[in-house]
């Protein structure tokens, strides 16, 4: 016995001669009806002598397992869920075993089986069978995979195996669709029909999710099947999106967003450069940085792949720190005349200004570039110092100094000549040289050298920074000039290793001394003249008080203490006359030293100590009585009463 895909058949031969032919499958409609189209043979030496009957029988073929009845030609007595339903269409005489099944409802979906009945033991229940499929709803046939871009063929299948209606078919929500095409075909095979209506059209990403509807109805019926499909469209990532470029401080944290838009869920990347940071597999990922480095900063890629295509898409992650220290030249030695370019270099973001400054000024220009140059043409010694170059952005600044050092012969300052002082003449020489020079006095009078190491001459020397200084005191008693001032021939030579230089010293007379040599003198000869004058004053009021110059002298050196007392008060005034005089030199002597620049050498005469001296010594005076000088007379040229005065 062999089948083909729609009816079961069985060829006939000797040894098999039960055969029946029925759909393999059949559908229909819930509440509707269904036409099983049936016909069977038997063998053709069996005759029916009560005739011919069948039973339809529902899920088995064995009577002993009692299966549901679904019609039987002799009774009706049918299954419960069967009455009234069902009815026989062909004639069992002629071998047509068409079955139709009224109202039928989703329980009635299975198989069916046919049983001969030829009467005795001809009885026989036919191995092959029919499978109804009762519908709720309309079947869609979709493809397995819908592919954007690609046509695609949508089919619904509405059974017509109901002789009194006849389906029809529409779809729903077709709108949205571009170009959407309807084509209508009918199907009959082995006594069963499909009608079906297929939809054309080329689906795109944004159809995705979308619904489809198609309907099923019978006119002139109240029956109405519909059944809805989401679009399960595949395509390749048509969309990445990623933060936009974005700055971040060193140290912070930041999140990095990636959506891609493909279906299926893509396998999503984020790379570094070269480097894959993170991978999975989903619509969306986000890669979370912390404790961001400037090595972070630069171009992080998200790319989407379904395996229906790839797309990627770029951000920027800019890292902001403030300036790293910059890297300067070591410090340098060099010789006068020399060029150099001093570097400086650093890393910062945003980029950093570079500023070179020099003992804190500026110098050459402001740059905002990572490296900064700064030329030196011909070096002077007054480019000796400390080179520092300062970078600066909005987060912060940093500095590198270097040290350059410029050697230079030695030179000879204005301020190196001789000087008439006190005691004799003063010679100062005065060099600035890199490396500081050493100063030697040469006597060529004398056949003399004077240096550090010998110690004639009140010999001095000093070094401050550069400059060295060399001081010789000569007490000058060999010939004057002209102008009384002493003849010297002083010569002053400076070396270092790059060089020696001598000069005569030229002989420049000090006002300063001269100066206070004049008022010195001026002063003390003031002082001397008061004090003649207080005396002659304080004489001449004892004189007009008392009437008897010589009788009051007497009186008073009887009691001395009255007359002491009578000069300590006019002592006391005249301390004051000279305070001011001596206040006035003083002052005029500091003019003097701050013009000459000199250390003082002398002191100016008529001081306030020179000066109570010679009033102690005054307020000593013995007097030896009222009597006349010998070989003089008692009353001078005026008439005026004279004493013998001595010193004690």
């Amino acid at each position: 016995m062999s089948g083909h895909t729609t009816l079961r058949s069985t060829h006939i031969d000797i040894d098999c001669q039960w055969n029946v032919w029925v759909p393999r499958d059949i559908s229909a409609m819930t509440n509707s009806c269904v036409v099983i189209p049936c016909t069977f043979m038997y063998p053709s030496g069996i005759r029916p002598y009560r005739g011919i009957h069948g039973i339809w029988y529902f899920g088995q073929p064995y009577p002993q397992l009692f299966p549901p009845v679904v019609y039987k030609s002799r009774t009706d007595i049918v299954h419960e869920s069967y009455k009234g339903r069902t009815k026989l269409l062909g004639d069992l005489h002629q071998r047509n075993c068409t079955l139709l099944i009224s109202n039928i409802g989703t329980e009635h979906s299975g198989r069916y089986y046919f049983r001969a009945d030829l009467g005795g033991a001809n009885i026989y229940t036919y191995p092959d069978f029919s499978e109804l499929k009762v519908l709720d709803q309309p079947s869609i046939d979709v493809p397995e995979e819908i592919v954007s871009d690609e046509s695609l063929e949508l089919t619904c299948y509405a059974p017509d195996n109901c002789p009194d209606m006849t389906p029809e078919i529409q779809w729903m929500y077709t709108d949205y669709l571009p170009d959407p095409e309807f084509t209508s075909d009918y199907v009959e095979e082995s006594n069963t029909a499909v009608l079906s209506s297929t939809l054309t059209f080329t689906p795109r990403p944004m159809h995705n999710g979308q619904l489809l509807g198609c309907r099923v109805y019978f006119p002139n019926t109240t029956l109405v099947y519909e059944r809805l499909i989401s679009l399960d469209i595949k395509y390749a990532p048509r969309s990445v999106w990623v933060n936009v470029s974005s700055e971040v401080m060193e140290g912070s944290s930041v999140t990095l967003h990636c959506e891609v838009d493909s279906n299926p869920a893509p396998r999503i990347s984020w790379m570094f450069g070269d480097q894959e940071l993170l991978w999975d597999t989903a619509s969306n990922s986000s890669l979370s940085l912390d404790d961001v480095t400037p090595a972070q900063e630069g171009v992080y890629t998200c790319v989407g792949d379904n395996g229906y295509g790839i797309m990627n898409t770029s951000m920027y992650l800019a890292v902001k720190y403030p300036p790293r220290e910059p890297v300067v030249n070591s410090s340098l030695t060099v010789l006068e005349g020399s060029s150099l370019s001093l570097h400086c270099s650093t890393q910062g973001s945003p980029a950093p200004t570079l500023t070179w400054l020099k003992d804190g000024e500026l110098v050459g220009t402001i740059t905002a570039e990572e490296l900064s140059v700064l030329e030196i043409a011909a070096i002077t010694p007054q480019g000796d110092g400390q080179y520092r170059c300062l970078a600066e952005n909005e987060h912060g600044r940093a500095s590198s100094s270097l040290n350059i050092t410029v050697e230079y012969a030695p030179v000879f300052l204005e301020e190196s000549k001789c000087t008439v002082v006190r005691e004799g003449v003063q010679c100062v020489c005065m060099a600035t040289g890199n490396p500081e020079p050493t100063i030697e006095f040469y006597l060529p009078d004398l056949n003399i050298t004077i240096n550090e190491t010998d110690g004639r001459y009140n010999y001095y020397t000093h070094t401050d920074g550069h400059t060295s200084t060399g001081m010789i005191k000569l007490r000058e008693k060999g010939d004057r000039a002209g102008d009384g001032v002493p003849a010297v021939n002083v010569h002053c030579s400076i070396t270092n290793m790059y060089g020696t230089e001598s000069v005569l010293l030229e002989l420049q007379q000090e006002k300063k001394y001269m100066m206070a040599v004049i008022v010195g003198t001026i002063g003390g000869v003031a002082v001397i003249a008061f004090i003649i004058a207080a005396v002659r004053y304080v004489g001449h009021n004892n004189k007009k008080e008392n009437g008897n110059p010589g009788q009051d002298l007497v009186s008073k050196l009887e009691n001395p203490a009255l007359y002491y007392s009578a000069i300590k008060k006019d002592k006391q005034n005249l301390r004051k006359k000279v305070l001011k005089t001596e206040l006035l030199g003083s002052k005029f002597n500091s003019i003097l030293e701050e013009t000459t620049g000199e250390d003082g050498d002398f002191q100016p005469v008529g001081t306030l100590a020179e000066l109570e001296k010679q009033e102690l010594n005054y307020a000593a005076l013995e007097f030896i009585g009222a009597r006349p000088r010998e070989g003089a007379s008692g009353r001078g040229d005026d008439g005026s009463d004279y004493i013998e005065i001595k010193a004690k």
